[in-house]
């Protein structure tokens, strides 16, 4: 079993609240959708509103900082596992927070829909993803041997996170691809997706990130991460389940047979 207490109060203490943070928020999300992307940015809603790049930088950047800064603090930060992880988590948020924004291919003319309140919520979120992963691989984590590296939650753990964030990554592109690279103010802001993960739901880029950090999680067999995997959940499945009712009710010929996020079942 995963390690429940590791003898810090503090990070003990903070963990379990941090859980708590995530049941709130999918009781939230039930009640709202989180104010970013097109069609749920509330553009004409009033507030600080950020650009769709500028704001999804911003909002993950702690993602890239926070754990390093954390990480070699600990007594263990030099030892190959652990830095093998940590190279795993930066070139994960290399990704989410610098290569897929700069990607994106904004319509000129479209209004800046990333409310501010999201940015500072990813901060929370990401500053707590941070810290208990960091701190956990770098202090109090005392299996990160070389030997870990043949273990089966290691291997299985590695090829569930390599399968995600392909996953992730293929979705990603093509949505991107749905625009032209330099998009004219008359082209249609949405169509539908075909292809990959859209074969079976409509937000594959959310299974993608979930399903990366559940590797992560089994990769790292420690409760920070599974944290991480708590409020992805509660954040991107309701967000999946609206995305799909936005999109049978935007368009007629959308595929009938489609879920929201889960294949064949939700």
């Amino acid at each position: 079993m995963m390690q429940f207490y590791t003898g810090n109060t503090f990070y003990d203490t903070l963990l379990l609240l941090g859980f708590v943070f995530a049941f709130l928020i999918l009781v939230a999300s039930f009640f709202g959708t989180a104010q970013y992307g097109g069609k749920f940015g509330g553009e004409k809603r009033k507030g600080i509103k950020l650009g769709s790049k500028s704001g999804w930088i911003l909002m993950e950047i702690p993602g890239l900082i926070v754990f390093p800064l954390v990480f070699f603090a600990g007594s263990n930060a030099m030892n190959p596992v652990p830095l093998l992880l940590l190279g795993i988590w930066l070139f994960h948020y290399t990704n989410r927070a610098l290569v897929n924004p700069m990607l994106m291919r904004v319509q000129p003319g479209s209004e800046s829909s990333f409310d501010i309140s999201v940015v500072l919520a990813g901060w929370l979120a990401l500053a707590l993803h941070g810290y208990f992963n960091a701190a956990y691989i770098s202090e109090y984590g005392d299996f990160y041997t070389v030997e870990w590296l043949t273990d089966p939650r290691f291997i299985i753990g590695l090829v569930v996170y390599a399968a995600g964030f392909t996953l992730n990554v293929h979705s990603d592109s093509i949505l991107r691809n749905l625009r032209s690279p330099s998009p004219s103010p008359d082209e249609p802001r949405y169509k539908i997706p075909y292809g990959g993960g859209f074969r079976f739901v409509s937000c594959p880029q959310y299974l993608g990130e979930i399903t990366a950090f559940v590797g992560f999680a089994i990769m790292t067999w420690n409760l920070g991460a599974a944290f991480v995997v708590a409020i992805t959940v509660a954040n991107l499945v309701p967000r999946a389940i609206t995305t799909h009712k936005w999109f049978q009710t935007k368009f007629d010929d959308y595929p009938a047979d489609r879920k929201a996020v889960i294949p064949y079942i939700l």
